[in-house]
C-alpha cells in the first residue's frame, strides 16, 4: 500500500510550504504575497514594515535571520525601497517591497530587526532621500559633504558640470 502525498494546493491557495508559512506568520497583517519570477514578493506599507519584518525572523518556518540587502529604486511616481531576506535556517529566500511617495519618503527603519540594516539604510539615505525614522546614526557614509539632492533619484541633474582637466586642455568645456 503506498501512502498519499499532501494533496496539490486549491486554485488561488498557498502552493508550497514557504506560502503556507508565509500565509500564517503574516495573518492579521497589512499586507500582500505575490509571485514573480521564482521569487516571493511581499509587498508592505510603510507603518507596518516593522511589524512584518519581526513576523518573517519571529517565525520558526520561515527565520528569514539575514538581510541581504536593501535597494531603493525611483520609478519616477514612486520611490520603493526592496529587501532582500533570506533563511539560513530553511534556505529559501523573500523580497520585501515598501512602495513610498517621492515627495516627502519616510519609513520606519528595520536595524532593531537586522542591525545589518544600518549601512543599507544610510546609503539609501544619502542616495534617494529616503527618512529612515528611529535609525540610529543617519550620517552620510558615500557622497561629499555640501552635495545637494540625491544623485540616484532620476530627477537629479545629470551631465558635466566642473569639467576635467583633460577636457579643459583639450577645448571641450563649454563655455
Amino acid at each position: 500500500m503506498t501512502e498519499a502525498g499532501p494533496s496539490p494546493a486549491a486554485p488561488g491557495g498557498p502552493s508550497n510550504e514557504l506560502e503556507v508559512a508565509l500565509n500564517e506568520a503574516l495573518k492579521g497583517l497589512n499586507c500582500s504575497v505575490e509571485h514573480r519570477r521564482e521569487e516571493t514578493i511581499v509587498n508592505a506599507p510603510p507603518p507596518d514594515l516593522v511589524a512584518v519584518c519581526r513576523a518573517l525572523t519571529g517565525h520558526p518556518r520561515l527565520a528569514f535571520d539575514y538581510l541581504r540587502c536593501i535597494s531603493g529604486v525611483d520609478w519616477v511616481t514612486k520611490l520603493q525601497v526592496v529587501y532582500h531576506l533570506w533563511s539560513t535556517r530553511h534556505r529559501h529566500r523573500l523580497v520585501v517591497k515598501v512602495d513610498l511617495a517621492p515627495e516627502a519618503p519616510s519609513l520606519p527603519s528595520v536595524t532593531s530587526v537586522w542591525g545589518g540594516a544600518d549601512w543599507h539604510e544610510r546609503e539609501a539615505a544619502e542616495l534617494f532621500g529616503i527618512a529612515f525614522e528611529g535609525h540610529p546614526n543617519l550620517k552620510p557614509l558615500l557622497l561629499f559633504e555640501g552635495i545637494e539632492g540625491y544623485p540616484m533619484r532620476k530627477s537629479y541633474p545629470q551631465g558635466v558640470k566642473d569639467p576635467t582637466p583633460l577636457q579643459r586642455d583639450r577645448g571641450e568645456a563649454s563655455q
